[in-house]
């Protein structure tokens, strides 16, 4: 990778959290406990549940997880298309994350939970994956090809009509960001080499992010 971590650590720095948007709506304890109580109302009795995931759960999944294999989301496409301005930037310097977007394909790793505390479970991964009303990033039952045969699964897909929501950006316009926006949980940076780095380690390999973290690098050898 040319976006080595010495790189990523240039664009590191100490950020205080400047806490919630005031000016946001969030979700409470029990808007978590209806979404998960609806959420696995679709999920049958007995069955394997699984969650998809394509970015920082792959490498940071948050709950635990008895098995895991590659899938492909078809009809989706992985996309640094929403801002932050908390977490990975701030009010100043907004980041970009990235959300599961409409269009193309992609490839990623199927998480099985654990039968037990099913529910326990998601709502704290939902807790994690989306604040805010509406969800940028709301839950959602997908269909997965896998060496095993199709599996359904939960996934976070973005939500075009979210007030963060980027749109298609240009991949130099992504790079610029990720070069410099940094929070209290990191930078930009950081955040696509875990995910490009992950992903190459389970034989995965992402023609688009692995471009996108070359310029990155450019961009930061470029300031110094």
């Amino acid at each position: 990778m040319t976006l080595t971590p010495d790189l990523v650590a240039k664009v590191h720095r100490v950020v205080a959290d400047a806490g919630p948007d005031p000016s946001q709506h969030y979700h409470d304890d029990a808007d978590y406990a209806a979404i998960t109580q609806a959420m696995l109302a679709m999920h049958p009795p007995g069955t394997p549940c699984w969650i998809f995931a394509y970015g920082s759960l792959i490498w940071k999944p948050e709950v635990p997880h008895v098995a895991e294999m590659r899938g492909l989301a078809r009809g989706y496409h992985r996309a640094f298309c929403f801002r932050v301005k908390r977490f990975r930037g701030t009010q100043e310097q907004p980041g970009l994350m990235m959300g599961l977007d409409n269009g193309g394909q992609c490839t990623g790793l199927l998480l099985r939970l654990p039968d037990e505390d099913l529910s326990g479970h998601v709502n704290k991964l939902f807790r994690r994956e989306f604040t805010m009303k509406p969800a940028t990033c709301p839950p959602r039952w997908i269909k997965v090809a896998t060496e095993e045969g199709p599996v359904r699964a939960i996934a976070f897909v973005i939500n075009r009509q979210a007030r963060n929501y980027a749109g298609r950006l240009s991949v130099e316009e992504v790079a610029e960001i990720l070069s410099t926006a940094c929070g209290h949980w990191g930078s930009g940076a950081e955040y696509l080499h875990n995910t490009v780095a992950h992903l190459e380690t389970r034989g995965i390999h992402d023609r688009h992010l692995w471009h996108l973290q070359q310029l990155v690098a450019e961009r930061i050898k470029a300031r110094g």
